[in-house]
C-alpha cells in the first residue's frame, strides 16, 4: 500500500461522510416537524418509545445525531431524561440499517437483476435522477429527494474507493501480522471505540471495517470486538454535546454511554466463554460486509432485550453517576422557555419547539390583554398583579425566542421552514407590544380606581361596543396565528378597520358632550388613553394577520397588501360592512 492508496482512502472516507451528512440533512428536512411530532408521542410503552427511535434515527442517519437533539430537548426543559431511555434503545437499532445497505457491496453473481442490488451498480442510476431533481424540480419536496439520492450515490462512491484503497492490504504480511493484535478483544474493542470516537460516527466506522473485510483478513473473532467498540465511541458526539447542560441534559449522555458499556460488558464476556466451550467454527473464518452487519444488529437487539426490562435500574444508575448540584436550575424555572443551541443541529425540531413557545407567548399576550380590560370593570389589585407579570413573560419569551430565531434563521433551513422562522420574526414583537399595551389598559383601569371616576351613560355604551370590536380581533388573530387560517386572517383588516371609525366616532361624540358639559376635561384624558391603546391593539393584530398571509405568500410587501385589500377586495368590502353593522354606536 503507497501514498497514493492512502490519498484514495481518505479521499472515500471523505465522499462516504459527506454522501452520509447530505442524506441526513435533507432526510430530516423532508420530515420537517414530523421528527419533533414523533418525540412528543413518547408513551409509557418501552416498545413504541424504541421504535420511534429507531424511525428517527433512520431519518436522521444517525444515532449520535438523534441523541444530541435528545440532551438539547433534555437541556430545555421539554422532555425529562427518563422519557430517552427508550428511544436511545431504539436509536440504536435504527443506526444498523446502514451497514445492512452497505452489505449489498459483497453480492457475487452473474445474474444481471442480483449484480443491479449492488450499491456502486445502481447508485449512478440514482445520482442522475438526483442531480435532475435538483437541477429542474420546484417544489422543495422533490429537491430533497434529489440530495438524497446525490447523498446515498456519493457516500457508495466513497466506500468503493476506500474497499479500492485497502484491497492491497491483503498482500502485505506486515498488515496481517498487525491484524493479528486483534485477536485480542481487549484491543479490538479498544481500538473501534477510539476510531468511532475519533470520526465521530458509528456509521461511518462500520463501513471502514466492512471495507477491510472485503480484504478477507478481518475474521469474525475479530470483528466482534471491534463492533462492540464501535457502539461505544459513538456516545462521544453525545458527551462532548451535554458541556455546559444543566444535570437531565447530561445524563442523557451518560445514559446512551451506559447503555453501550453494559451492553459490551455482558455481552462480550458471555461470547467468549460461549466460544471457550462450543469452539464456534466461525471465529477464525474470515468475515464479509453481510456478517459486519448481522454482527452490528444482533449485538445492538440483543442488548435492547437484556437491558430494556431493567431500565429503572439504569436510570437509578445514571442518577447515581451524576448527581444534581444545588446549583442547578430547571431549565424553565421562570415558566419561560430556554431552547437549548444543541437544537439548531435539528433545524426542523427547533423550528417546531419555536413555533410552540411562540403559541405559547401568544396565549399569554391574549391573557395579559383580558385581564387587563378586566380591569376598566373592575379593578382589583391583584389582578392588576398579575398582568405585570405576565407582561414581564412576555418580554422574556420576545428576548429568548427572537434570539434563537436569529441563530436558527442561518441554518439551511427547508422553504417551509424558513417561512415558519420569518413568521415568527415578524410576529413576536407585535404580541410584545400588545402586551405593553395592556400594563398601560391596567393604569388607566388605576387612575379611574384612585380617582373615582365614572363615564356617562352614553360613554360606556360606547366603550362597550368598542370593547367586544376588540375582544373580537383578538380571537380572531389568535385563532388565526395557532390554525396558521388564512381566511380568518383575512377578516382581521376589515375589523380593524371598523375598530378605527369607532374609535373616530367616540372621539366626536366626547367633543360634543364636552361642548354641552356633560364631560370633564379629566375624563377626556382618561378616555383619550385608552382610546389610543385600543387603536394600537387593533394595529398590531392587523400587523400580525397580514404578516402570516405575506409569508404564506412569500411577499413582504405590506403597504401594497393593505392598499389592494382595501381598495380593489370584494371580500375585503363584504367583511368590513358586515362587521360595521355588528358594531354601531
Amino acid at each position: 500500500m503507497d501514498f497514493f492508496n492512502l490519498l484514495s482512502l481518505c479521499c472515500g472516507l471523505a465522499f462516504f461522510l459527506f454522501g452520509m451528512q447530505t442524506m441526513s440533512h435533507n432526510l430530516e428536512r423532508l420530515a420537517g416537524g414530523r421528527l419533533e411530532g414523533l418525540l412528543k408521542k413518547m408513551t409509557a410503552n418501552p416498545v413504541v418509545s424504541a421504535v420511534l427511535g429507531a424511525v428517527i434515527t433512520i431519518a436522521m442517519q444517525s444515532s449520535s445525531a438523534c441523541t444530541v437533539m435528545l440532551v438539547g430537548l433534555v437541556n430545555s426543559g421539554i422532555m425529562h431524561f427518563s422519557q430517552t431511555l427508550n428511544v436511545i434503545f431504539g436509536a440504536n437499532i435504527g443506526t444498523t440499517l446502514t451497514a445492512w445497505i452497505l452489505s449489498l457491496s459483497g453480492i457475487e453473481s452473474d445474474n444481471f437483476f442480483l449484480q443491479m442490488l449492488k450499491p456502486i451498480n445502481f447508485s449512478p442510476i440514482l445520482a442522475v435522477i438526483g442531480v435532475f431533481m435538483t437541477m429542474l424540480a420546484k417544489k422543495e419536496r422533490n429537491k430533497s429527494i434529489g440530495n438524497i439520492l446525490v447523498g446515498f450515490a456519493v457516500l457508495m462512491i466513497g466506500m468503493n474507493f476506500m474497499s479500492d484503497a485497502v484491497s492491497p492490504l491483503a498482500e502485505l504480511p506486515q498488515f496481517g501480522a498487525w491484524m493479528v493484535q486483534f485477536t485480542n478483544p481487549a484491543v479490538g474493542v479498544l481500538v473501534g471505540a477510539l476510531f468511532t470516537a475519533l470520526i465521530q460516527s458509528s456509521a461511518a466506522s462500520v463501513g471502514i471495517l466492512q471495507a477491510l473485510a472485503m480484504t478477507g483478513s478481518v475474521t469474525w473473532g475479530m470483528a466482534i470486538p471491534i463492533i462492540m467498540g464501535q457502539n461505544i465511541g459513538t456516545c462521544i458526539t453525545a458527551l462532548l454535546s451535554c458541556i455546559g447542560a444543566n444535570t437531565g441534559a447530561k445524563r442523557v449522555a451518560v445514559m446512551h454511554t451506559l447503555i453501550n458499556l453494559l451492553g459490551t460488558v455482558i455481552l462480550l464476556p458471555a461470547y467468549l466463554v460461549l466460544n471457550a466451550v462450543f469452539r464456534f467454527p466461525i471465529t477464525n473464518a474470515p468475515i464479509d460486509a453481510f456478517g459486519i452487519a448481522l454482527c452490528h444488529t444482533l449485538f445492538n437487539l440483543l442488548a435492547t432485550l437484556l437491558l430494556m426490562p431493567n431500565g429503572k435500574l439504569i436510570i437509578k444508575l445514571t442518577e447515581w453517576l451524576t448527581r444534581e448540584k444545588s446549583t442547578d436550575k430547571p431549565a424553565r424555572t421562570d415558566n419561560i422557555c430556554v431552547l437549548d443551541d444543541r437544537l439548531l443541529r435539528s433545524p426542523s425540531v427547533a423550528v417546531q419547539e419555536s413555533a410552540n413557545y411562540a403559541m405559547e407567548m401568544c396565549a399569554t399576550t391574549r391573557d395579559t390583554l383580558k385581564k387587563a380590560m378586566g380591569l376598566l370593570i373592575h379593578y382589583d389589585e391583584a389582578m392588576a398583579q398579575e398582568v405585570l407579570d405576565q407582561e414581564n413573560m412576555v418580554d422574556l419569551y420576545e428576548d429568548r425566542l427572537g434570539t434563537f430565531l436569529v441563530k436558527l434563521s442561518a441554518r439551511a433551513l427547508s422553504r417551509m421552514d424558513s417561512h415558519a422562522v420569518s413568521l415568527m420574526l415578524h410576529t413576536i414583537g407585535d404580541f410584545e407590544r400588545i402586551s405593553d399595551h395592556a400594563v398601560n389598559l391596567k393604569e388607566v383601569a388605576r387612575e379611574i380606581y384612585e380617582k373615582g371616576l365614572s363615564f356617562s351613560g352614553e360613554a360606556r355604551r360606547e366603550l362597550d361596543v368598542l370593547t367586544g370590536a376588540i375582544e373580537e380581533i383578538l380571537r380572531l388573530t389568535e385563532r388565526a396565528y395557532v390554525d396558521q387560517d388564512l381566511v380568518l386572517a383575512a377578516q382581521v383588516e376589515p375589523l380593524e378597520q371598523v375598530v378605527d371609525q369607532l374609535i373616530a366616532k367616540i372621539k366626536d361624540h366626547h367633543i360634543g358632550r364636552l361642548q354641552r358639559g356633560e364631560c370633564t376635561i379629566e375624563l377626556g384624558f382618561v378616555l383619550s388613553d385608552l382610546l389610543n391603546n385600543y387603536e394600537r391593539i387593533s394595529d398590531h393584530c392587523s400587523n400580525i394577520a397580514v404578516a402570516l398571509i405575506e409569508v404564506k405568500h412569500n411577499s413582504f410587501d405590506t403597504h401594497k397588501y393593505l392598499n389592494d385589500v382595501k381598495y380593489g377586495s370584494a371580500d375585503f368590502a363584504a367583511a368590513f360592512e358586515s362587521f360595521s353593522r355588528k358594531y354601531v354606536l
